[in-house]
Order: C-alpha cells, then structure tokens, then sequence
C-alpha cells in the first residue's frame, strides 16, 4: 500500500479505536491476556508515542510513561497521542527512521501503526461486543507484513524456529495469495483477507482451507514484537 491510503486508514482506525474508549474500559480483551479496554488503551496510546519518537528522535529508547486513571484523561492522552503519531509520520516515508526490522524509513512505521491499530480496533470493538469488519485490502497488507516483517523478527529473536515446510495462505476476497517457508506447501488456508490476518495473530481458530497434510500456521502474537 501507497503512503497516503496508509495513513489514511491509520487516522481511520485511530478515530474508531478513540470511539471505544466510551465504553465499558474494564471489559476484558479476550485475545490480549488479563488485559481490559484500558489497558489496551495504554498499550495502543503508548505504542503511538514510542513510534512517533522512533521516526523524530532516531532511537527506540523511548518510554511514553503511564496513562491517566480517569477516562476523561485518558481519552485525552489517547487523542494527544494519535496526534503525536499522525504528525511524525506525515512525511517522506522514505526518510529515515530507527525501526527494529528493515528497512529503516518512516515508510515502516506507517504501514506497522495502520496495521496495528488495525487490529486493535478490531480487539476493542470485539471486546464490545460490536467489531466491524475489516478493510480486505489492508488486513492482506497485515498477512505479507507477518511472514515479511514478524515471522523474521521472531526467528531472529529466537523466539520461534523457522519453517520447515512451507504453507499456503490465499484471500478469497481479494485474490491475493502468500507462501511462507521452503518447497511445495504442505497445507492450503483459504479464507477472507480478515480471517487469515485475525487468525495469524490469535484471534481465529483455523476453520476453513484445503490440506493435503500436515501443517502449521506459524506463531500468533498479541503484544508489540519491538518492545
């Protein structure tokens, strides 16, 4: 995806993420832990800080510090920070930036803020009992970003092993098709764009695709890979 319809749909889902924050915020978010609304909430406004001083400050030492108790001050720190965000990545998204996997530009952060707030609205609002759907163009731009970005991170990190044997993902919706891992796929996933991205990060069982034999869909993770 282009830097503008990336940017667009971050200003998107930060605004759909905020509308949540009227709700119910000690519901608890059931893919993400013993975390509520409000802790998902401070996981979200801080990831938007600590993002925003990786593309103007050049590091990723940053520590936002705690969120507001009170929901009227933390929808205002939660909006303050959407703003901090929006303003540091509207620029070149080829200029430089510190990111913890290549490539090193603004480019990086705003594909990984459109997509992490992604999910998180979709979190939040299943959390409320109200989730929407997600954009089938940007939720396959979330699967390439896994096996290109997250699963490599992950192997490097040594928190999980590479593939053995490759498997295949396919968007029904979008015709879009990813293979991740070495030879001819073991197993076929075939399912919307929003199926595949929510169950890669936990948030679907495995229900529909053809397969020959036996495979696995990688590791699921539900917490920033940087931090």
């Amino acid at each position: 995806m282009e830097s503008p319809c990336l940017l667009r749909h971050l200003r998107d889902e930060l605004d759909a993420f905020r509308d949540c924050l009227d709700g119910d915020l000690s519901v608890p978010v059931e893919h993400c832990g013993t975390w509520t609304l409000r802790d998902l909430a401070e996981h979200l406004g801080g990831s938007n800080l600590w993002a925003a001083a990786a593309v103007t400050e050049q590091h990723g030492g940053h520590e936002p510090g705690a969120a507001p108790r009170d929901r009227a001050g933390l929808v205002r720190w939660f909006e303050e920070s959407a703003r901090t965000l929006l303003d540091a990545l509207d620029t070149d998204p080829e200029a430089g930036a510190w990111t913890f996997h290549p490539p090193a530009t603004v480019g990086f952060w705003q594909r990984r803020r459109a997509l992490e707030t992604l999910v998180h609205r979709w979190d939040a609002e299943h959390a409320l009992g109200r989730a929407r759907p997600l954009d089938p163009l940007l939720a396959g731009e979330g699967v390439s970003e896994v096996f290109d970005t997250m699963a490599p991170r992950q192997v490097a990190r040594g928190r999980a092993h590479p593939p053995s044997r490759a498997l295949r993902l396919e968007a029904t919706d979008t015709g879009a098709g990813w293979t991740y891992g070495p030879g001819t796929p073991a197993a076929t996933l075939a399912a919307p764009a929003e199926q595949l991205l929510l169950l890669l990060w936990g948030a679907r069982r495995c229900r529909a695709g053809r397969s020959p034999g036996p495979a696995t869909a990688g590791p699921a993770w539900r917490s920033s890979p940087a931090r």
